[in-house]
């Protein structure tokens, strides 16, 4: 059996078990809610093919011992853009077509980032509320990549919603406007999540993910703080287009994306060349906080440190073949804090407070979704293997 046919299988049961417990969530003591659980389980069936693929599409590499034939490179989804019209993707060619500022209300803060505040809002015309990110003073370059990668994912699964783009007419300070959702902080939610829920929620990130790969897009920043889930009606959105970035086979991008915690090993050992695995990665630290009720996973004071703690996991004789395989020179802080780990048992964090979430599937999936190796030993295209 290849990797790919490990990693369908893998995502398979992992996923899609919640089929025979979608009853237990979903109950049917009458006639309408036992064709509710009916169509729930139906969905979920039709479903197996998509979540099969995703796993083949998006799961990182397995083989890290041989030499890449040829230059780091996406194993799907790496010629969307050569084949879409340059308007698509050329953001600096992108105009603005700015909306009413008069027509939104700011009505309290109810967050910020390094290049934004976000408020809750109101739309004074139609009574709707809505979501302001005010952007900090950044490159326009910037803010229209945001909008132009926000326009080209619209209607999207599970993609926030961008409603209408402004601006202060004194400052020129811009500002996106976004669809609301009725999001409980991670902290307070995570630890609430029955099995069903994770991997319920995993898969709606899954389907926004391979969503915008197949679109040729990048997120860059996938985290438990950019995840919006509206628990009571089960809505999950993925937010924080700022980082996204279209993916061009062979080109360098800058490695100051991500945030520590979901940071992988490409982006810490200053490799370029990366790809849309790197989303993978950042959920696959998710998906280990989750099941293993540990947040963040991989817990770093400084990107050099973690490394050190992803390889006191993972172990460290794959990671200097992951060097080795790509070329890539450490830098010599890592001399003296980068010992030899050997790689952990993934069940040697099972304990009795996360136990119920954690079966064979779940860790084999998991297992697929962690490594250092971001390429496979053949292309990909479409979900299935080219050889």
């Amino acid at each position: 059996m290849s990797w790919f046919d490990a990693a369908a299988a893998a995502a398979l049961l992992w996923l899609c078990s919640a089929i025979t417990t979608t009853s237990t969530f979903y109950p049917s003591s009458s006639s309408s809610s036992s064709s509710f659980t009916r169509l729930r389980r139906s969905r979920n069936l039709l479903d197996l093919s998509l979540r099969c693929a995703l796993l083949l599409t998006t799961c990182r590499a397995c083989h890290i011992s041989q030499k890449p034939l040829l230059p780091s490179m996406a194993r799907v989804y790496a010629d969307v853009n050569q084949h879409m019209p340059r308007a698509y993707w050329d953001y600096d060619s992108v105009n603005i077509s700015w909306g009413v500022l008069e027509n939104y209300e700011v009505v309290r803060k109810i967050g910020r980032g390094k290049y934004s505040e976000v408020f809750e809002g109101i739309n004074v015309v139609n009574y709707q509320k809505c979501v302001i990110k005010v952007l900090k003073p950044v490159k326009k370059k910037k803010i229209k990549r945001e909008i132009k990668i926000l326009q080209n994912l619209s209607g999207g699964p599970n993609i926030v919603g961008l409603l209408d783009v402004v601006r202060d007419s004194q400052s020129k300070t811009p500002s996106l406007i976004f669809e609301y959702v009725n999001n409980t902080d991670f902290r307070s939610l995570y630890p609430k999540f029955v099995d069903y829920d994770v991997r319920y929620y995993i898969f709606e990130l899954l389907k926004a993910l391979d969503f915008c790969h197949s679109k040729g897009i990048m997120h860059r920043d996938v985290k438990p703080h950019n995840v919006m889930i509206d628990h009571e009606k089960r809505k999950l959105r993925l937010i924080d287009w700022g980082l996204a970035e279209f993916y061009h086979a062979g080109t360098e991008y800058n490695v100051r994306v991500a945030s520590r915690y979901f940071k992988g090993p490409e982006l810490l050992v200053d490799f370029q060349e990366y790809d849309y695995s790197l989303d993978m990665w950042s959920l696959g630290a998710m998906f280990a906080s989750m099941i293993f009720r540990k947040e963040p996973f991989f817990h770093g004071n400084s990107n050099s440190d973690q490394l050190v703690k992803i390889a006191k996991v993972l172990g460290t004789e794959d990671l200097f073949d992951y060097l080795d395989k790509y070329d890539i020179e450490l830098d010599a802080q890592y001399d003296d804090i980068l010992g030899r780990f050997p790689k952990k048992n993934w069940h040697s964090f099972v304990n009795a407070d996360n136990q119920r979430f954690v079966s064979n599937d779940a860790i084999d999936f998991l297992d697929k979704l962690l490594r250092y190796d971001h390429q496979a030993s053949a292309p990909v295209t479409n979900g299935k293997r080219s050889d």
